[in-house]
């Protein structure tokens, strides 16, 4: 038995669909990623129940504002797998991910409790995040240039730690903060 053939949304739905997405966005850097999605729909022109029709949830809404800069992070973290000396790649790493989680004000704690709740349409891409710092810290820790006793928790912490002071502090703290601690990680004989 085959599966009926989905049709292609109408064009006035994708229209609403990507006037919340745009909207979306624009309220989430204004206001952060509490900002109410009713002035979300009312932005994109459209009724609260188009937005819920097309994310049930503030997640899904979020979810689907991250996917292209997701795939992108995605493919520097790739590209960081065998590029640069070790201790670079984990930086940069770092750093690229403190920048994508500050995004918008919020994002970063929607980010950490995505990778705990299987449900959340972040989940798959958090833990794709989770994938990529893991395995660059195996490899700056079999390249000597991380110490032993770094775990991948505390690199995490630190990403964390740095989103949330981007997104409150100017941009050059966080990056100070990223600094700092990385020399602190970082094995003395690199």
């Amino acid at each position: 038995m085959s599966e009926p053939r989905r049709r292609a949304p109408r064009a006035d739905a994708r229209r609403n669909y990507e006037r919340l997405l745009a909207e979306a966005d624009a309220a989430f850097r204004q206001e952060g990623t509490d900002a109410s999605l009713e002035g979300v729909a009312r932005r994109a022109g459209v009724a609260i129940g188009t937005l819920y029709g097309h994310f049930p949830h503030r997640r899904a809404l979020v979810g689907a504002l991250l996917r292209d800069r997701n795939q992108a992070l995605f493919a520097r973290g790739e590209e960081l797998q065998s590029g640069s000396t070790a201790a670079a790649a984990l930086t940069q790493w770092v750093h690229a991910v403190v920048e994508h989680a500050a995004a918008y004000q919020g994002l970063a704690a929607i980010l950490a409790a995505g990778l705990d709740d299987e449900g959340s349409e972040l989940h798959a891409s958090c833990l794709r995040m989770a994938d990529i710092s893991d395995r660059l810290i195996a490899r700056a820790r079999a390249a000597g240039a991380l110490r032993q006793d770094v775990t991948s928790a505390d690199v995490h912490a630190l990403m964390n730690a740095a989103a949330w002071t981007r997104e409150h502090m100017p941009a050059e703290q966080a990056d100070r903060l990223v600094k700092l601690t990385m020399d602190g990680m970082l094995s003395s004989a690199t």
